[in-house]
């Protein structure tokens, strides 16, 4: 809401010595002043501001002089109403004047306004210069604190759900020879929970933001995968995040119908923007389907299966005749990633539709291979380096050759039943090349996966899609790697990640720049990222449960455990995880054997 909020205190600006984020909803900064002139080199006076992402920044001043202060401080406030988009692409606009209004300032504009009020009031409030101003007396070893509420006009106060809510999550903890792990999967949580939404028309179902402070509201494609990714925390904030996108599948008739609608989303220097709404219809038969794997109730499953049902029709439609999933539609290129997507959700969803007697499976069964058959064909671009797969196809049958992460989902086969994973798009000799390519130093860059390889045309190491290092994805090709028996690659990767979170202090962003890891370094950040994001918070607890190999089948009552045997982080053991809605602990050794310390009564462990 603001775009400017400088303290001066005595006509100065305190000397910043600190800033940083003390929870995922909340930051500290501080500063230093010295006000005694023959006080020496030490700091007489403290400024600490503590701000909450509910609107309320807590200013306090602390004095360590041993005479009483009289201090004048000054508030400089500003603000151009700029929507997100605009700020996070740096194109915002002039300040707006300010005029008086209670005890602080308001602002107005043709689409909205918004006011700051103080407490204690400011002894004078200067509209022309967006000023308030105050006169503290400070005793010997006093304090006094300011509190400033930036709100929109007519909007109360914002509670996160996070904390009013019972969380979806279980109090999952990791320990093992890595301390890192702990860190990693606590503040993950912590930043899943402060992300909570609800929807104001069915207040118990919950979902997840996409993040902070760029993307606080429902973004369906990003929505399912975190709440994918955290299905070995419960199935909960699943059913809460397909229920609420249920209720927006869009109706027939028509060439959208069965469709989760979403934005678009830009894909680099080479590609138009996708629809991430393809994304999510995709990714809405598979969640369920693997949250039944979990646990999810047999009731809530029913509840969701019609809905899965028409995203599974509208897959089958759009192809039509055809083989491959164009996105946008029509017309739009075949993409890499797209027939991923869609290859796994017709195998998952089969698999579904199956399990309650429900007509489609064969059919998208066929489709499926026909598509492994003729993609390993069609998008596999031979080279002198052993081939990669492209990226996309044009509509005119043109191959889209440069390589980048997007490929890991190629890897992300998904869940079937009895511990089986779905097969892929790509041979064994295929996902081999993939392997090596992602443990490559043009992708690998020692922080994690980068977005575009570094010899690629257009490659920035900025790039949000051209080069940037994004978590999810990231963290996908480790688990998709570990699971195809690439653990050499999948384990540098993870190492980078790991390291790139303990710079961050474990709240990871969604994305940081892709430059090389170098000694004593650390990862860039990026200055559109979200952080707390969803996805990098949920890739936490993929990448710890991949360690451990835990593929559920609550209906049958088994689990089965494939660790990654060369134990990359040393011994780890993860207690209160969830299946089949009772607690799960298991306990990888250093000779990389999984033993479960805690289970569902009933639930057996599977060959």
């Amino acid at each position: 809401m603001l775009s400017r909020c400088q303290v001066r205190v005595a006509g100065r600006e305190p000397l910043a010595v600190q800033a940083r984020m003390t929870a995922a909803d909340r930051a500290r900064f501080v500063g230093t002043l010295r006000i005694s002139p023959d006080g020496g080199p030490d700091p007489d006076i403290v400024v600490e501001r503590v701000r909450h992402a509910d609107g309320t920044e807590r200013i306090t001043l602390r004095s360590s002089a041993p005479r009483p202060l009289r201090l004048p401080v000054e508030v400089s406030l500003g603000t151009d109403l700029a929507d997100l988009g605009t700020i996070a692409s740096g194109t915002a606009g002039p300040e707006l004047p300010a005029s008086v209004h209670a005890s602080g300032l308001r602002w107005s504009c043709a689409t909205g306004s918004a006011a700051v009020t103080a407490d204690p009031p400011p002894a004078d409030a200067l509209a022309s210069a967006g000023l308030l101003r105050w006169e503290l007396e400070l005793p010997p070893g006093g304090s006094m604190t300011l509190e400033l509420r930036i709100r929109q006009d007519g909007a109360g106060p914002v509670r996160a759900v996070g904390h009013v809510a019972t969380s979806p999550f279980a109090p999952a903890r990791a320990a093992g020879d890595d301390p890192r792990v702990e860190a990693l999967l606590g503040t993950g949580i912590d930043d899943l929970q402060a992300l909570l939404l609800r929807d104001s028309a069915h207040p118990s179902d919950t979902h997840l933001a996409a993040g902070a402070p760029w993307r606080c509201g429902m973004a369906p494609a990003e929505a399912l995968a975190a709440a994918r990714m955290t299905l070995p925390l419960g199935t909960g904030l699943a059913a809460g995040t397909l229920r609420t996108l249920a209720r927006t599948q869009l109706p027939g008739p028509g060439p959208r119908s069965g469709m989760l609608p979403g934005p678009r989303r830009d894909a680099g220097p080479h590609l138009p923007p996708g629809c991430t709404g393809t994304e999510a219809t995709l990714l809405f038969p598979v969640l369920l389907a693997e949250a039944r794997r979990w646990g999810l109730p047999e009731q809530t499953t029913e509840e969701l299966l019609p809905t899965a049902e028409r995203c599974l029709t509208w897959l089958r439609t759009t192809v039509g005749d055809g083989t491959y999933l164009p996105d946008p539609q029509p017309g739009g290129p075949v993409r890499c990633e797209t027939q991923a997507h869609a290859h796994r959700a017709a195998l998952l969803g089969a698999d579904l539709l199956d399990a309650y007697g429900r007509p489609g499976g064969a059919g998208l069964r066929q489709w499926a291979q026909e598509l492994r058959t003729a993609f390993r064909d069609d998008f596999w671009v031979e080279d002198r380096g052993g081939g990669r797969p492209a990226a996309a196809r044009t509509p005119d049958g043109r191959t889209v050759p440069h390589f980048g992460a997007i490929a890991a989902h190629l890897l992300d086969t998904g869940l079937l039943g009895a511990g089986e994973q779905a097969p892929g798009l790509l041979d064994k000799v295929q996902t081999g090349q993939l392997a090596r390519l992602f443990g490559s130093p043009a992708m690998d860059s020692g922080w994690g996966l980068r977005g575009l390889g570094v010899k690629e045309a257009g490659y920035n190491p900025f790039g949000h899609r051209s080069g940037a290092v994004r978590v999810q994805e990231t963290a996908v090709a480790v688990a998709g790697l570990a699971t195809a028996g690439y653990e050499k690659e999948a384990s540098s990767l993870l190492r980078g990640l790991l390291a790139a979170a303990e710079a961050f202090a474990y709240r990871l962003p969604e994305m940081y720049a892709g430059e090389q890891r170098a000694e004593g370094g650390a990862p860039l950040p990026h200055p559109a990222a979200c952080r707390p994001s969803a996805t990098a918070a949920a890739s936490g607890v993929l990448l710890l449960t991949t360690l451990a190999g835990i593929r559920p089948d609550a209906p049958a009552s088994t689990v089965m455990l494939r660790p990654v045997r060369s134990v990359p982080l040393g011994e780890i053991g993860l207690t209160g995880l969830r299946i089949a809605g009772a607690p799960f602990s298991v306990r990888v050794g250093r000779l990389g054997v999984a033993i479960v310390e805690e289970a569902a009564e009933g639930l057996q462990l599977g060959a």
